[in-house]
C-alpha cells in the first residue's frame, strides 16, 4: 500500500447519559419528551453527538434534523456514507412518529426504505432531514422523509413502518 498521501485525523465527541431519557421518556407524550430534548433539559440520543446531527425543530407530527457533512462521515470514494444518510433519516422518521405518542408508548423502526439520489460531500454544505408522519394506528405507524439542502434540492428519501407498543 502507498502511503504517501496518508495523514491522521483524530475527532473526539462526548455524550450525556443515555439511561436518563430512557427513564424520563417513558413517563412522558412524545411531543414533550422532543420539546425537552431541543431544550437541552434531556439528553440528545448518543448517535447524535457521534454524527453531529441537530434535532432543529418539532411539531406534531412534523420534525427536522440538520447535518453539514464533514470529511469524517465519509465512505472510501469521497462522499457522505450512506449509512449516515439512513441514520438521520430513520431519526426524522422516527421522530416524527414519536411526536405524536401519549406518554407510556413507546416505538421502533419495523421497515426503513430509503432512496439515495445523489452524494452528499463537505461541499454541499448544511442538509435538512425533514420527517412527516402519514398515519398512526393502534400498533403500526407510517412516515416519510427526505434530506434537502437549504435551496430545497433532494438529496434521499425514505419511507418506514414503526411498531407501536407500551413503553416499560
Amino acid at each position: 500500500m502507498n502511503d504517501i498521501n496518508k495523514t491522521e485525523r483524530i475527532r473526539t465527541h462526548s455524550w450525556e447519559d443515555q439511561t436518563i431519557g430512557v427513564k424520563v421518556g417513558a413517563t412522558l407524550s412524545g411531543m414533550a419528551y422532543l420539546e425537552g430534548i431541543i431544550a437541552g433539559k434531556y439528553p440528545a440520543a448518543a448517535i447524535a453527538n457521534t454524527l453531529d446531527m441537530q434535532l432543529e425543530s418539532i411539531e406534531e407530527g412534523k420534525v427536522i434534523f440538520s447535518i453539514v457533512p464533514q470529511e469524517f462521515h465519509y465512505n472510501p470514494i469521497g462522499s457522505v456514507h450512506g449509512g449516515v444518510f439512513c441514520t438521520i433519516l430513520d431519526s426524522a422518521l422516527g421522530c416524527a412518529v414519536h411526536s405524536t405518542l401519549p406518554a407510556g408508548t413507546g416505538y421502533t423502526t419495523l421497515e426503513l426504505k430509503v432512496n439515495f439520489i445523489r452524494p452528499l460531500t463537505i461541499h454541499t454544505g448544511k442538509v435538512l432531514a425533514i420527517g412527516t408522519l402519514i398515519h398512526a394506528g393502534r400498533s403500526v405507524a407510517t412516515a416519510e422523509a427526505k434530506i434537502v439542502d437549504e435551496q430545497g434540492k433532494l438529496y434521499a428519501h425514505a419511507t418506514t413502518t414503526c411498531m407501536l407498543f407500551p413503553w416499560k
